[in-house]
């Protein structure tokens, strides 16, 4: 009998406090709130899903958007699915995703290309990291991530080439290379952001592009286009190629890997090479400064968590058009949210990535990394905004005097301590994560918000004590006499707001 695993019906989307469910679920019951997976999961089926609503109703403009609503989305994409359902089997003459033509690449395991999973000679740290047997769904999810976030390197088997006089797999000496990083990891691993609405009925509505939007970004010259699975491309730089490296669909499912799966594991090279940030290419959910003489991407980061990042992808609030960071999918979806619902979150993470000799890793301090914080609708304004930047730079400026007071105690006693004093910082961070959607809650000017700030600083104020204590101990004179010469003082933070 033939195989088949049909995306539309089968279980395999993980969905928060429900399990795994099918596309038709997901767009059958509004009552489930959230995406699952790790970050890297859960961008790869937000951008698929926004790929599917884009497909089956892309409005006109704003007064379109609204008229639909989400649960009109949500019937819409139904509709479509039933309409394209033979196109979202994992199987068969036209295996979703997937490019049989392929399949004298050679064959690569699925661990493999998995960043989680130890492969090679790596060292295994926990049971995470063993590779193990997937199966339909799991194949699925791997699937739609690697379309956009496989990692570069020697894995691709890029000797095979489907677009006739393509070189755009040869190195300069007319050999294979390596392959490039997926345009959603790029370099070192893009920090992805969206908004949440209360289930994901309403996310996607929220992040839903209307033409309008498309056309004023500049960013996609083909527009919305045609998703892949209504029309693969034949090889690297056909028409179809050309046309989704020039639209939106492109950048929700970019394509570049060619894969097919088997039992054993699978055929495995590089696809659609898309242009990245700094050629003013990137996907909507990424943030970029283009202001500057070199554009510059916000990262995921494990040191600097996502939360940190939140005024630089506000930064439009206050600024004018073209300065600062600007991620798509937030600007154009901010205005809205704010008129239409009366709370929602902002989402980003991503996956931080190394980089060695051509070969792309997770290793070391690289781990996902994602945040959510709720916005009240009726809060968000320009002085809302100038208070949280406010806040913001006196948590830096804790963080930097915290700092210099542990490298300025172990100066005192002629050793080196800034790894100390990089240690201090991060405990501090992390003491501020668990109080900072409280500080986003009380940015709003008025008394009795002023006097929450006034606690928090206190507070915050007593992590920097704190994280100073736990690397500076104070058991001999002579460390007695440093701590106390270096301690930190928290005075102008804690002055009254004018």
């Amino acid at each position: 009998m033939e195989k088949h695993f049909n995306l539309v019906d089968e279980p395999w989307i993980p969905v928060a406090d429900v399990g795994r469910t099918s596309l038709y679920q997901i767009f059958s019951n509004p009552e489930y709130r959230a995406l699952g997976g790790n970050p890297v999961q859960k961008i790869s089926l937000m951008k698929l899903l926004l790929a599917i609503a884009q497909a089956a109703v892309t409005p006109a403009n704003e007064t379109e958007w609204r008229a639909l609503g989400a649960q009109g989305l949500a019937e819409q994409c139904l509709c479509y699915l039933q309409r394209w359902r033979e196109h979202f089997d994992l199987y068969g003459e036209q295996p979703f995703l997937q490019m049989p033509a392929i399949r004298t690449a050679a064959l690569q395991r699925y661990g493999a290309v998995l960043p989680e999973i130890a492969s090679g000679n790596t060292t295994v740290l926990n049971q995470g990291q063993i590779e193990r047997i997937l199966n339909d769904a799991d194949k699925a999810l791997l699937l739609v991530g690697l379309m956009g976030f496989a990692l570069g390197g020697k894995k691709t088997d890029n000797s095979v080439t489907l677009s006739a006089g393509y070189a755009g797999k040869r190195n300069a000496k007319g050999k294979p290379s390596t392959g490039k990083p997926g345009p959603s990891v790029a370099h070192m691993g893009l920090l992805h952001s969206f908004l949440l609405g209360d289930n994901i009925w309403y996310s996607l509505w929220l992040n839903l592009l209307t033409h309008e939007q498309v056309d004023q970004s500049g960013r996609f010259p083909q527009g919305v286009c045609t998703p892949p699975w209504e029309k693969m491309p034949e090889g690297e730089d056909c028409a179809v190629a050309r046309q989704l490296k020039a639209s939106l669909m492109g950048r929700l499912l970019p394509l570049c890997r060619f894969c097919l799966l088997t039992d054993e594991g699978l055929h495995y090279s590089e696809g659609i090479a898309h242009g990245g940030y700094k050629e003013g290419q990137c996907d909507p959910s990424a943030a970029v400064n283009s202001s500057g003489k070199d554009p510059k991407a916000l990262w995921s980061n494990p040191v600097k968590r996502p939360w940190r990042e939140l005024t630089a992808l506000l930064s439009f609030i206050a600024q004018q058009q073209g300065a600062g960071f600007d991620c798509l999918q937030i600007r154009a979806g901010l205005d809205r949210a704010r008129d239409v619902v009366e709370h929602f979150a902002i989402w980003s993470g991503g996956l931080r990535v190394s980089n060695n000799a051509g070969e792309q890793y997770a290793s070391g301090s690289d781990d996902f990394v994602e945040s959510r914080l709720e916005l009240h609708s009726i809060a968000l304004g320009e002085s809302w905004f100038a208070q949280l930047q406010n806040e913001m730079s006196g948590l830096d400026g804790l963080a930097k005097n915290l700092y210099g007071r542990v490298i300025g105690y172990f100066k005192e006693q002629l050793v080196d301590g800034s790894e100390w004093a990089a240690q201090a910082t991060h405990q501090f961070w992390q003491l501020c994560e668990r109080d900072f959607q409280q500080l986003i809650d009380s940015c709003e000017q008025d008394e009795i918000n002023q006097q929450a700030r006034a606690r928090l600083r206190r507070r915050f104020a007593g992590y920097v004590s704190l994280a100073y204590d736990s690397s500076c101990p104070k058991d001999t004179a002579r460390q007695l006499d440093a701590w106390a010469k270096c301690y930190p003082s928290p005075t102008k933070y804690l002055a009254p707001e004018a």
